[in-house]
């Protein structure tokens, strides 16, 4: 299985942790961004926003870790409209708290996981 991670800076290591313990089993990182420092310039954000994009494009799943970054919700939107399986990860679950939710959490095809790392991981591997 092809994975993509979206989240933000701040969920780096939840997002090293999400991706070490699927590439242990075999499973293929389409693209880690947490190897980048934060962009400086517009041609790095165009260079990291070209393979973030080919990573959704060539992933499988797309794994939505919250609190996300700016970032994280247009990569929600690709994934959706590229008819990716989505999995939204709310540890805290703000995902049902209705004044900072949105609607694109709530569509039919995203998966809503709230519980530990390892309940999120059994969702990711199950068929």
């Amino acid at each position: 299985m092809n994975f993509y991670i979206a989240s933000g800076f701040s969920n780096k290591d939840r997002v090293r942790y999400v991706s070490e313990a699927l590439k242990m089993e075999g499973h293929i990182h389409t693209y880690d961004w947490t190897v980048n420092e934060r962009a400086s310039t517009f041609e790095d954000l165009r260079y990291i926003g070209l393979k973030e994009k080919d990573g959704i494009i060539h992933s499988d799943i797309v794994i939505v870790l919250l609190p996300g970054g700016k970032g994280s919700h247009v990569e929600l939107g690709m994934a959706i409209a590229l008819d990716k399986r989505v999995i939204l990860y709310s540890p805290d679950n703000e995902v049902h708290d209705f004044a900072s939710t949105t609607t694109f959490y709530h569509l039919p095809e995203v998966e809503i996981c709230s519980g530990s790392m390892e309940e999120l991981l059994e969702l990711v591997k199950a068929p």
